[in-house]
């Protein structure tokens, strides 16, 4: 796997991403920092953000903490999504190791604690008493915090108001899989693709899966899988999800060429009006509109969002929520003004202005107020009433586990394997990373 050096991966971003060094004055020829123009202490910041609001943000922040220490440089670095995931191992070993990093927390994190890639971040009581206190336990393990939670997300159908007018569906009525069902067949008929997905990168789909396994069996479905009970995850809630799943792939409801679209793909078919659906997590408004061909996408007023329906018989609850709460994770080498840095990151002040560009729900419940938009307003409502919030199983489950996990559900959309299947795969694949 070719090592990631930071000064080029900036220099090949260029309007992608805002780069604090260079606010700073910090480059040299080329893009490369002299040892004599470098800072006593480099922050390396590797993250996956492409929207350009979050990054004047973040900016500003490492300009403000460059002021208050003159001595200390943050320095960002950008990965897409998937490279991020491919080449974080490799990274966290090497040289070039981000002093801290986006993180998605659950099994990924953990494996990364025992492979003593990560130290705990200093956090007083001040810091701690600020943040959520659901996002800061996500980020707990042994009693030590190995992350500064900075957004938390929910997964919703994210819909185009426009062309469900067009079939005639009332997305108010979609409270059931049989009602989602119906809606997706009126698509279909109305000349409409009911649904976008992002199967090159296969975890789009798996979302799907993973929710249906929520509302089947509830958080207790889970604990009994990973506990052994109950024959683990071939038990009747998985291989259920499984069966609903493939009642919705069998109406073959999805764009075209979607075993081969990437998430940002999926993102610019919704956005685009080429489809009339999207399983996304909360700020996927500003996603779609960034990949949309015309920059634009689906207009504010357009777009509307319900909750995963239910599903009959099941045991989770109706307030049962899907999502994640990302943190930025210090690795082991990262000097000590990395925690004073995420300190000013995850301020009151810098929550405020994340929580009001519209994209993120923060880490900071104080911050909530400066959420103004109608469709981040939603999901933070369906937060604040869950009983029940499950991270991504892809996450949750640990790296290993997550590949299965990912690779199997859309095998399972494709056709190339039965839910019962996916279930026993998923089982084994536990039984071998435990």
């Amino acid at each position: 796997m070719r090592r990631i050096n930071a000064i080029p991966t900036s220099a090949r971003l260029g309007r992608r991403s805002l780069i604090a060094a260079a606010a700073l004055g910090a480059f040299g020829r080329h893009g490369f920092v002299t040892p004599a123009e470098a800072a006593a202490t480099m922050i390396r910041w590797l993250h996956l953000e492409v929207n350009p609001q979050i990054l004047k943000i973040w900016n500003a922040a490492a300009v403000e903490f460059h002021a208050q220490h003159p001595d200390s440089e943050v320095r960002l670095q950008f990965l897409e999504n998937e490279a991020f995931k491919a080449k974080l191992p490799t990274l966290l070993q090497s040289p070039d190791a981000p002093s801290m990093f986006y993180s998605w927390g659950g099994g990924v994190m953990r494996a990364q604690i025992e492979t003593g890639a990560l130290r705990p971040v200093q956090m007083d009581d001040a810091w701690k008493a600020r943040l959520n206190p659901a996002a800061l336990s996500a980020f707990t393990s042994d009693g030590k915090i190995w992350g500064a939670p900075h957004q938390m997300a929910l997964m919703d159908v994210y819909y185009n108001k426009t062309l469900f007018k067009k079939a005639g569906v009332a997305a108010e009525q979609i409270r059931t899989w049989d009602d989602l069902l119906a809606a997706a067949k009126a698509l279909k008929a109305a000349g409409i693709t009911p649904i976008a997905v992002g199967g090159g990168d296969k975890w789009p789909i798996m979302h799907w899966w993973a929710y249906l396994v929520v509302r089947a069996g509830g958080r207790q479905a889970l604990d009994d899988a990973k506990a052994g009970r109950n024959g683990g995850f071939t038990a009747a809630p998985f291989v259920e999800a499984g069966r609903l799943l493939k009642q919705l792939a069998d109406l073959q409801p999805f764009q075209p060429g979607y075993l081969g679209a990437t998430f940002p793909q999926m993102l610019g078919t919704f956005g685009d009006g080429r489809a009339a659906m999207m399983l996304s997590f909360s700020g996927s408004y500003a996603r779609q509109a960034h990949a949309a061909a015309d920059g634009k996408g689906i207009a504010h007023d357009d777009l509307g969002l319900f909750a995963f329906p239910g599903v009959a018989g099941g045991k989770g609850l109706p307030t049962d929520t899907m999502g994640g709460m990302n943190a930025w994770l210090v690795s082991h080498t990262a000097p000590p003004q990395t925690d004073a840095f995420l300190n000013l990151l995850t301020s009151l002040k810098y929550q405020v202005e994340t929580a009001a560009t519209g994209i993120y729900m923060p880490s900071v419940p104080a911050a909530n107020s400066a959420i103004t938009d109608t469709l981040l307003q939603q999901p933070a409502a369906e937060l604040a009433k869950s009983t029940y919030h499950q991270n991504y199983f892809d996450q949750d489950l640990g790296p290993d586990v997550g590949r299965v996990l990912n690779d199997q559900t859309t095998a399972l959309v494709a056709g190339s394997i039965t839910a019962e299947g996916v279930a026993k795969q998923i089982e084994e694949a536990w039984k071998l990373s435990h």
